[in-house]
């Protein structure tokens, strides 16, 4: 069974865990069970993962503790959209491309270019135009 927040979080009005949010909490837990003696298999299944990753954990645990599991902050350029444009993006998106007045409803990327552009107004100019 995968790893599931706990009860009393998945019934209040909090957003759900975004994935790295939920990549994390996955590994806080998985140390948790390391403390209590668990083995790689007993914590692979308890979370959800392979035990593989388990192990790959509990060796970067013992070498730089609960901090070196937490999540880093991305790298790399800023996004061009902030998190409500993508929001806005996505739900644009899910109605199909017919929604927005294409003939088949199929995505491609010109598209979605459009797509983003109409609802945003951010535009890419093309891959080398630096803006992307």
């Amino acid at each position: 069974m995968a790893y599931q927040p706990s009860p009393s979080a998945a019934g209040s009005s909090l957003p759900p865990l975004s994935r790295p949010q939920l990549a994390e909490a996955r590994r806080v837990r998985a140390v948790e069970l390391f403390g209590e003696g668990a083995s790689n298999a007993e914590i692979a299944r308890a979370v959800g993962v392979r035990a593989e990753s388990v192990r790959r954990w509990r060796r970067v645990w013992e070498e730089g503790g609960v901090s070196a599991l937490r999540r880093r902050a991305a790298t790399g350029r800023p996004p061009k959209l902030d998190d409500a444009q993508v929001e806005t993006v996505r739900a644009a998106l899910a109605r199909g491309a017919q929604a927005h007045g294409f003939e088949a409803d199929l995505w491609t990327l010109e598209r979605v270019g459009a797509v983003v552009e109409q609802m945003t107004g951010w535009r890419c100019r093309g891959r080398r135009c630096g803006d992307c």
